[in-house]
């Protein structure tokens, strides 16, 4: 499958068109054999906002309100994949436990796509209700789309705190 797509990234300080290099739930850190390079976004604002609150509130203390930049990206991918929850769960994903920081299954799942020249996978987010567009970065193109079309600034802790996230943890 084709897309052009528009993507949200939180990224606080960093380039918003960089790809994880410590893993995440589609990628095997960069530094493991075979690494996996992943840009993680999401189809809609709040998925991306959630998918970053959701790992700053396991921290303690609680990070402070720092503004989160939030990238809008302007993207094309030609050779996408889509993964509903039951082709997961063929795939050996325990949707039980799909919100948990538990990535060992999924990460191999990203690491085989990639390596059969999949450049992006669209998959459910587990912190909010929408899509999120993964991109592998060492399939993905030259010839394909990849920029910032506009930014803006998110205080990561209000946004939360309006959802209900920091209930006993202020």
């Amino acid at each position: 499958m084709a897309l052009e797509q528009i993507a949200v990234r939180p990224d606080g300080y960093r380039d918003a068109l960089e790809a994880s290099a410590n893993g995440g739930r589609w990628s095997v850190p960069q530094n493991s054999t075979p690494g996996t390079s992943v840009l993680y976004t999401s189809m809609q604002r709040d998925g991306a906002l959630a998918e970053v609150a959701s790992y700053m509130i396991e921290l303690t203390p609680l990070p402070r309100s720092n503004p989160l930049k939030v990238s809008t990206i302007a993207l094309t991918a030609s050779r996408v994949v889509r993964l509903q929850m039951g082709d997961l769960e063929a795939l050996g994903v325990d949707r039980s436990r799909y919100g948990t920081r538990d990535y060992f299954v999924t990460q191999q799942i990203g690491a085989a796509l990639e390596h059969l020249g999949v450049d992006g996978l669209i998959a459910r987010s587990a912190r909010y209700d929408c899509d999120n567009l993964m991109i592998f970065t060492t399939q993905h193109g030259f010839d394909q789309t990849l920029e910032v079309v506009s930014t803006e600034e998110v205080e990561w802790r209000d946004w939360a705190r309006r959802r209900g996230m920091l209930k006993g943890l202020e």
